[in-house]
């Protein structure tokens, strides 16, 4: 067919990657599958695609991740992410793998300084927080009350710091640019990094701003699983138009 895609699924869930693909395959496009950010990345060394449909939570590399680096590449790429995954089912997915709690904005400073005096850590307690006003004013009332603090402004600078200083205990923001909270928590379970953890959130969906930010970085459109395969096949004509 003459508006014939080059694409590329990625997604750690084979049976939904391969259903995706035959899908497109059906419609007569020339379809790739990688089972992982890694292999993602590594197709696009190698080769063109027309779009890609990437998968946020997957492990090792995750979705938001692997993008960061296709794009490196490929200034010009076209991806949607795609999640299956509400706000409320990755805060109780964070809990049940030992996150300590959820704290929900406005926050009553003094009983986030009363969590941490709990665990009372002997290392660092490191803030992920990129309010500019609320961050550094947590980060003072924590070093107040005797414990060596740091701040973090974003999802990659957590995750630096995690992987170089002592840190005991870790406050993380859901929303947080570069790579959202619930990413950094995902990643650092993975890599058996994770220490006490206080889960930050807003009243709103915040998972839904994260996407909205992932958009604002040229992410050609975000699908929802499961999503109507009718809408996505849209858009592709429109791109092959």
């Amino acid at each position: 067919m003459s508006d014939s895609l080059r694409i590329l699924v990625v997604d750690d869930d084979t049976d939904a990657a391969d259903s995706l693909a035959e899908l497109f395959d059906m419609e007569g496009h020339d379809v790739e599958v990688a089972y992982s950010g890694e292999r993602a990345i590594q197709a696009y060394r190698e080769g063109h695609f027309d779009i890609a449909f990437m998968d946020i939570m997957m492990p090792g590399k995750n979705g938001v991740e692997s993008f960061f680096e296709i794009r490196k590449m490929r200034p010009d790429a076209k991806v949607y992410m795609m999640t299956g995954f509400s706000v409320e089912q990755l805060v109780q997915q964070a809990i049940q793998n030992g996150a300590m709690g959820v704290l929900s904005k406005p926050l009553d400073l003094q009983k986030v300084v009363a969590v941490v005096d709990e665990v009372k850590p002997e290392g660092v307690v490191l803030i992920a927080e990129d309010d500019p006003n609320f961050g550094p004013q947590l980060a003072e009332m924590i070093s107040q009350g005797g414990y060596a603090c740091k701040l973090a402004v974003d999802g990659q600078e957590a995750l630096d710091c995690m992987s170089s200083d002592n840190i005991d205990i870790l406050i993380l923001d859901l929303k947080l640019p570069v790579i959202d909270g619930i990413e950094v928590y995902t990643r650092l379970k993975s890599s058996d990094r994770t220490v006490p953890t206080i889960i930050i959130t807003g009243q709103e969906d915040e998972h839904a701003d994260t996407l909205q930010a992932i958009k604002d970085v040229k992410v050609t459109g975000i699908l929802n699983k499961p999503f109507d395969p009718a809408i996505l096949l849209d858009q592709l004509k429109k791109l092959a138009a």
